[in-house]
């Protein structure tokens, strides 16, 4: 049997990138994928794919900084498939700004796209995970952990993001839910343009990576997204999962 039979699966930020990646990893172990994402166009192309693979996955158009409506889109998902196995926390907007030059506008940005979306669909999601004794996926970055210059206001958002996921582990444990975070490198679409727009920078940074290249959406964070989705997964939770090929070697 595949390894998410019939788990039905959430994903912000599902419509490209590392979230179409982790889409179409887990439709190929039998999950039911429902994608979320502001971009209706590439939403759709997306659903397409998963629907080829899996008839039952769907798109949801929507912008997660309408917080007020995420409990309603966790219901909405809830009444059309009878449940929820796993929620996947992976959308995120913000921009790069040197430390000094960081206004509260920015901070906004990252935090009403990041982690109050995080937070509040946690929120929502947990008593439906409680019946299912379900999994949270949720992203930290090598930005936070690091301290990347100029990502002040996403290296914030994600270290949030971070501690609370701990705490709802904590919280949450006893009643069978798992909640751990991905700190992804991966060759995603955003990742292309920039090693257009700084192809010295690029280079420097692959050489950092001792496995020598950038992750695969799909085949490298796709197949950890998977694992963490998984009844394998029963006995970890809030850990960060270093998906990064080595770049940062946590201790």
């Amino acid at each position: 049997m595949a390894k998410l039979q019939d788990k039905v699966i959430m994903i912000t930020g599902g419509a490209g990138g590392i979230g179409r990646g982790m889409a179409l990893a887990m439709v190929k172990e039998g999950a039911k994928v429902v994608i979320v994402d502001l971009n209706e166009e590439a939403g759709r192309k997306t659903e397409a794919e998963l629907q080829a693979l899996s008839p039952d996955s769907s798109f949801i158009p929507f912008n997660l900084t309408e917080h007020d409506q995420l409990k309603g889109l966790v219901e909405q998902v809830v009444k059309k498939y009878g449940k929820l196995n796993v929620l996947v926390n992976n959308a995120h907007v913000s921009k790069q700004v040197p430390f000094l030059e960081t206004t509260k506008e920015h901070m906004d940005l990252s935090f009403n796209t990041g982690f109050y979306p995080t937070f509040y669909l946690m929120q929502a999601a947990i008593p439906h995970l409680k019946e299912t004794k379900g999994n949270i996926i949720n992203f930290a970055s090598g930005a936070g952990l690091k301290g990347h210059a100029t990502q002040g206001s996403y290296a914030a958002a994600k270290e949030a993001i971070r501690a609370i996921t701990r705490v709802a582990a904590n919280e949450f444990g006893k009643d069978g839910i798992n909640i751990n975070l991905i700190s992804p490198i991966a060759n995603s679409e955003g990742v292309r343009q920039w090693a257009e727009a700084q192809p010295e920078y690029y280079k420097e940074v692959l050489k950092s990576i001792p496995l020598g290249r950038f992750g695969d959406p799909e085949e490298d964070i796709g197949k950890v997204a998977v694992f963490l989705a998984s009844d394998d997964c029963k006995y970890m939770t809030g850990q960060t999962f270093m998906v990064d090929g080595g770049s940062i070697m946590l201790h």
